[in-house]
């Protein structure tokens, strides 16, 4: 008798009910892998400082938007996907043109990365965003314009960029226009009075015997004098007028659009203002004066160097003459 050797089942198919049960555990390993995935994206855009969002050009729907917006705006975000204006309606009044219009820009260039404006959140604090945005080519021949972007805070940025602007053109005691800043800005005004042919004003002042003062009283009251004056010249002067502290005791202002007999009765005001002054030390009370130099702007003047020149040597005259007193130059 021949032994038959048993059947072997090690390459068999498994039974039905062992492939459904494979099958199964596959598929939830599979939505498992998936949901660790849907948290792990959904942690990342949590962790993500900027709002991600997509916008149908067409309907003007917002698609999508990131968890950020409603930290950044402190809106729901549910009522900005029923409607894109809850967006709209939150820049800031003076930017919004300038928003609208580079959004625009978006359907020429294909992408947009220099876009910055201004908010107002939920709690009334304006906010600074950096606003980037592409179209996103769709590959299901639908036509449809949608645009995705990435919408930055910025505004510690932004706070840092003034105060550093700030220090770069004030001068730091004063409070006004530092050298640099006032003769960047004076030569910018003197170039539109020529080019548009209006009158502008140019005047020099320097402190009397402030040397005198430092010496007799200490330098924190010389400190006080030049704070005082700036204060006083700042309140005097009009809007748009320029005023800075050029030199130790000297200061300059210009007056755009300004006639001589304008100029002449700003610096007789400026000059009686500070006469007003007071100052106290140890039971010693003191005032100040200054010695003006005033011109005008003629067809002569080629450069603001004149005007300067002008002022400084008018100044000095008043000087020469007695202090206290304004010179025409």
């Amino acid at each position: 008798m021949v032994n038959k050797k048993p059947t072997s089942h090690c390459h068999s198919e498994p039974p039905e009910a062992a492939q459904t049960l494979l099958a199964l555990m596959h598929a939830q390993g599979e939505v498992a892998r998936l949901s660790e995935r849907e948290q792990l994206f959904s942690s990342l855009l949590d962790s993500v400082n900027a709002v991600l969002w997509a916008f149908d050009w067409e309907s003007r729907q917002v698609l999508y938007v990131s968890p950020a917006y409603e930290r950044i705006f402190g809106r729901p975000a549910g009522l900005l996907l029923a409607d894109y204006n809850q967006w709209r309606d939150s820049i800031y009044p003076d930017d919004l043109e300038y928003a609208e219009r580079s959004l625009a820009e978006v359907l020429v260039k294909g992408a947009v990365e220099d876009r910055e404006y201004r908010i107002i959140d939920a709690n009334g604090k304006v906010r600074w965003l950096s606003d980037k945005c592409f179209i996103n080519q769709q590959t299901d021949n639908s036509h449809r314009v949608i645009v995705v972007g990435m919408a930055e805070d910025i505004t510690e940025k932004k706070l840092l960029e003034g105060e550093l602007q700030r220090l770069a053109t004030t001068d730091v005691l004063t409070q006004s226009s530092n050298r640099w800043h006032f003769f960047d800005s004076a030569e910018q005004a003197f170039e539109s009075a020529r080019r548009d042919q209006t009158p502008l004003a140019f005047l020099l002042l320097d402190i009397d015997d402030f040397k005198q003062i430092n010496d007799t009283y200490g330098h924190q009251m010389g400190d006080s004098v030049l704070q005082r004056i700036a204060d006083t010249g700042k309140a005097v002067l009009r809007r748009g007028d320029l005023f800075g502290r050029i030199g130790g005791e000297e200061f300059a202002a210009v007056f755009p659009g300004c006639t001589p007999q304008i100029a002449q009765q700003i610096a007789e005001r400026l000059q009686r203002e500070i006469q007003r002054l007071s100052f106290s030390h140890e039971q010693q009370t003191f005032g100040v004066s200054v010695s003006q130099g005033l011109t005008g702007m003629t067809d002569d003047d080629k450069t603001l160097d004149s005007l300067f020149a002008r002022a400084d040597a008018a100044m000095y005259q008043a000087k020469r003459q007695g202090k206290n007193q304004i010179v025409i130059g």
